[in-house]
């Protein structure tokens, strides 16, 4: 009986703990669009805390004129459809592999150890920008994928999944006369979905949260990822363009108002997104990490 009322008030202490970490993650996103959502002369109060105060959509009326927060949307959209689809075929083809016995692929330490020194060692910034120079990848939406395509965490994550993967159902499938490319796909993958969805949603959060090589990679605004154009904006506060209507709407609100305005709109698709993903989030880095 003492055992079991230890047990019980370990699990209340554990589940507010565990409310309280939830809380410190959402409340700040809460207060940022309470920020948003009030209007200008209160938000420079600062007393806005978790719910609006005389209710206003003027700083997001501002931010839905402004084509290049949009055309900056479109860009990171773009970037996170094609990086992480090339980041989960490459992770997958790469550690499929290196998961396999040294009997079965001889140089397996050899490739692994190449691909985790990448991960303590790296080129720098100057080679870096001067090889996708010289590739003539300046301000193509490839600069920002191809430098990380092969993500190296996730191949070792995957790596140790598939390592986990019971041998009998490859030795079936080559029985059955499969070759390697058919049991990578047909076998592997399916069975792996719970790390192959970890890794993809690393690759998304990874590229929309993205701003720095935004700004090195691209010459022309234009062509700015979301979170590089809301550096611009939000922390050098730099305007270039703004139309008449656009100077109108200015006027009416603070540059707090605008800053939550944009800041939570940037964090929107990423919110929406991971609830998809996050049934598999723990399965997949637990049984990933199993064995190493």
């Amino acid at each position: 009986m003492r055992i079991k009322k230890k047990l019980d008030w370990f699990l209340v202490i554990n589940n507010i703990f565990l409310l309280l970490v939830a809380a410190v993650c959402v409340l700040p996103m809460i207060h940022i669009l309470a920020i948003s959502l009030s209007s200008s002369a209160i938000a420079s109060t600062g007393t806005v805390t978790f719910w609006p105060k005389e209710f206003s959509l003027t700083s997001y009326e501002f931010v839905a004129q402004r084509k290049a927060f949009w055309d900056s949307m479109l860009v990171s959209l773009q970037r996170i459809a094609l990086g992480g689809a090339i980041n989960v075929v490459l992770a997958t083809t790469i550690a499929y592999p290196l998961s396999k016995e040294k009997k079965d692929f001889s140089f397996r330490a050899f490739y692994a150890w190449t691909f985790f020194i990448t991960m303590i060692f790296g080129a720098g910034l100057i080679p870096t920008y001067m090889l996708v120079k010289e590739l003539g990848l300046i301000d193509t939406v490839w600069a920002l994928i191809l430098p990380g395509a092969v993500p190296v965490f996730s191949v070792i994550v995957l790596l140790n999944f598939f390592r986990l993967t019971p041998k009998e159902l490859s030795e079936s499938a080559f029985i059955d006369g499969a070759g390697h490319w058919r049991t990578l796909w047909s076998i592997y993958v399916p069975v792996s979905m719970p790390a192959i969805a970890t890794i993809l949603l690393f690759s998304l959060v990874g590229h929309w949260n993205s701003w720095f090589d935004g700004l090195i990679y691209m010459n022309n605004p234009s062509n700015y990822p979301l979170q590089s154009y809301m550096q611009t904006v939000v922390v050098q506060k730099s305007f270039t363009t703004l139309t008449p209507e656009e100077a109108k709407v200015m006027a009416k609100i603070s540059d707090k108002t605008l800053k939550s305005a944009q800041i939570f709109l940037g964090a929107l698709p990423i919110i929406c997104a991971y609830p998809f993903l996050q049934k598999y989030f723990v399965k997949g880095m637990v049984l990933g990490s199993v064995k190493g």
